[in-house]
């Protein structure tokens, strides 16, 4: 029985926005398929990991049946991967998945769909808004580089999201580090209108920074009281929630720093770059020297040996000496897009802050190291 018919390159891109998901080790067979399911000419596309779920479709079905199995997620990309430009065609044929192409042929194992553990939306809506992807995707990748990874304090492996009338927030942080940024949305969401907190799983965010693109195209979000579902263009994604208390950002971010200086992004990451050329994987600390309109970045290594970079600047504040690790300041710098930034910092034991200059909208805070 026939099921698809499309070009090799049709077919390919909803199977690569489903399988990203897809993990390499998993506890139940099943998790390693993708669930395709056809009514007619359309077909979805389904993975699922438990904790997220991404469902895309397309209109490239043959017949008018209602079919419904899974397959390999792995194999079946690595074949079309694999297939010169052409058309190719799914069939099912003995509970096999049948691929062809020209005269190449591929005989694939199936799992009952029923054994395939969709999600479903469930609980009360709590929020919704739409919003442009460009601006979801600018908002999460202003902050997500500063999610924990693996960290025992679970609720650190994600990212904050807070609703609060139009106010849209996004808060990282991994306990050396904490990124916050800000949005006003046009349309106040629909809902209950009650200040909202939740926290997005590392990989949910991840994946939607992967699928997302820089466009003008609505996304649009739904909260409810363990699930989020985002939907753009063909893709739905939901996912759970990661249960816990986020730290309380507000307290963290330092606030009437009197030493502060407006350089330029592309020139201070350039010179931490050189700078860090001398680092090591275990030591990646490097000394800030701030002196009269200038900045001198310093780094030495086991070797003794030692990098030196200066920056001219307008600066008429305070000598301050302060260590940083460089990799958490590359970073923020790779993230965010401003040609010039702020940097305010208090004394050698301050946490530092930097700024987009005449903007609340975004605050990268980064502790001090020794050195």
């Amino acid at each position: 029985m026939q099921l698809i018919n499309a070009s090799r390159d049709e077919l390919l891109k909803p199977l690569q926005v489903v399988s990203g998901i897809v993990e390499r080790r998993h506890t139940l067979a099943i998790l390693a398929n993708l669930l395709f399911k056809k009514t007619g000419s359309s077909v979805s596309f389904v993975s699922t990991d438990i904790e997220i779920q991404i469902t895309t479709k397309a209109g490239f079905g043959v017949g008018s049946d209602e079919v419904m199995t899974t397959v390999g997620a792995r194999k079946i990309l690595d074949i079309l991967r694999a297939l010169p430009d052409g058309p190719v065609s799914l069939s099912l044929k003995d509970n096999k998945m049948v691929v062809q192409s020209g005269k190449s042929r591929f005989s694939l194992q199936t799992l009952a769909a029923s054994e395939f553990p969709v999600m479903q939306s469930h609980g009360e809506v709590s929020a919704s808004w739409k919003m442009s992807q460009k601006m979801f995707r600018q908002l999460v990748g202003q902050v997500y580089f500063a999610m924990a990874q693996q960290d025992i304090r679970y609720y650190l492996n994600g990212m904050l999201l807070v609703l609060d009338g139009k106010e849209l927030i996004a808060v990282a942080t991994d306990g050396h580090r904490l990124a916050y940024s800000q949005i006003t949305l046009d349309v106040a969401p629909s809902g209950s209108g009650q200040k909202q907190e939740i926290i997005i799983p590392r990989k949910t965010i991840l994946e939607c920074q992967h699928l997302l693109e820089d466009g003008d195209e609505p996304i649009e979000i739904s909260l409810s009281s363990n699930q989020i579902k985002l939907s753009f263009g063909d893709i739905e994604l939901i996912s759970k929630l990661v249960e816990g208390k986020f730290p309380d950002y507000q307290r963290v971010i330092p606030k009437g720093h009197k030493n502060s200086l407006v350089v330029k992004r592309d020139t201070l990451q350039a010179a931490l770059q050189r700078a860090a050329i001398l680092t090591t994987e275990k030591f990646k600390g490097v000394r800030f020297s701030l002196s009269k309109d200038k900045i001198t970045i310093q780094s030495t290594n086991a070797e003794q040996e030692e990098a030196q970079e200066e920056i001219e600047t307008q600066y008429d504040g305070e000598a301050v000496e302060i260590g940083f690790n460089v990799g958490y300041l590359l970073d923020v710098l790779a993230n965010i897009k401003n040609e010039d930034i702020q940097v305010s910092l208090g004394d050698a034991n301050s946490s530092a802050v930097i700024t987009i200059p005449k903007s609340e909208s975004f605050k990268y805070v980064v502790m001090p190291m020794r050195i």
